[in-house]
């Protein structure tokens, strides 16, 4: 389906050889596929228990309609939903295929997708029992329907079994210094937001005033303060310093009395204190749990 002449929207460049044309987006065509796919995800999330969503509380009830308030958006992120012997689960696929990533998609490549899928779908045989229940009768379909061609590639981007992960606005398209989103941060690091210990701070402010993410160098309780750099902008001061690591097969580490370490454990040491080394503050949880940015 073609799109029109996109419109201009200025122009950004620096002093090195390079512009970037900024366009108006144009508009979306949401597709019959993903209709239905979004919908058979709310039926799925309204039914779970909220110790069992994938990625967090869900939105508050009555303000789903309300300017600015949090809801439920669906990322083509790869969503292998499956009902278990007790509730839905959700696995997330080798890869996910985004909206845009369509078009350059390989049918061959995406159909050892589908075949991923099915696979994982077969080893869970209420599946498609319950999904027919639920309206969505076509996902045999789709899992058994070889992908060929163009046609096949978006009726399969735009399926339950890989447009539905169910995120937050934040987690779903944030930027920090607000709400770091999956499409802007590399997931390696943005999963660890849903698993992290609610009183570690992953994502902070470093000295340039740049925003990157730290994991601590050993386990909880350790008395080790510093932190290692997971990820920085490109154009951060401390980003040749972390290639350099990697290349190298080392880590990029700061000191436990730095600020970024500070930052980092600020919930879990005492207030005032100089170093996040040493042991936990009494007023630091002892457990882990489920945590937003």
């Amino acid at each position: 389906m073609g799109h029109p002449e996109p419109r201009p929207g200025g122009i950004e460049s620096e002093n090195h050889p390079w512009k970037i044309r900024l366009v108006e987006h144009p508009k979306r065509f949401e597709s019959s596929q993903f209709r239905a796919a979004k919908e058979t995800a709310h039926k799925i999330l309204h039914a779970m228990e909220d110790a069992d969503l994938p990625y967090g509380p869900r939105p508050v009830d009555g303000q789903q309609g309300a300017q600015n308030s949090e809801r439920w958006e669906m990322h083509h992120g790869g969503s292998l939903w499956v009902k278990g012997a007790r509730d839905w689960l959700m696995y997330r696929a080798r890869v996910g295929i985004e909206w845009s990533m369509q078009f350059c998609a390989d049918p061959a490549k995406v159909d050892r997708l589908r075949q991923e899928a099915a696979e994982l779908v077969d080893a869970f045989p209420l599946t498609l029992p319950a999904l027919a229940d639920l309206g969505y009768d076509h996902a045999e379909d789709l899992l058994r329907t070889p992908i060929k061609d163009a046609d096949g590639v978006e009726a399969w981007t735009d399926s339950l079994f890989n447009s539905c992960v169910p995120l937050s606005h934040g987690n779903h398209q944030g930027i920090l210094p607000s709400v770091p989103g999956e499409h802007h941060y590399p997931w390696p690091v943005k999963g660890a937001d849903f698993v992290r210990y609610d009183d570690f701070q992953l994502w902070v402010t470093l000295p340039d005033g740049t925003h990157g993410a730290v994991a601590p160098v050993d386990r909880r309780g350790s008395g080790d303060g510093h932190v290692r750099l997971t990820f920085v902008p490109e154009g951060s001061a401390a980003a040749p310093a972390v290639a350099e690591a990697q290349d190298r097969g080392l880590m990029a580490v700061l000191p436990a009395n730095s600020d970024v370490a500070l930052q980092a454990f600020a919930r879990q040491v005492a207030p005032g204190r100089r170093t996040a080394s040493g042991p936990l503050s009494s007023h630091a949880p002892r457990r882990a749990g489920r945590s937003s940015p």
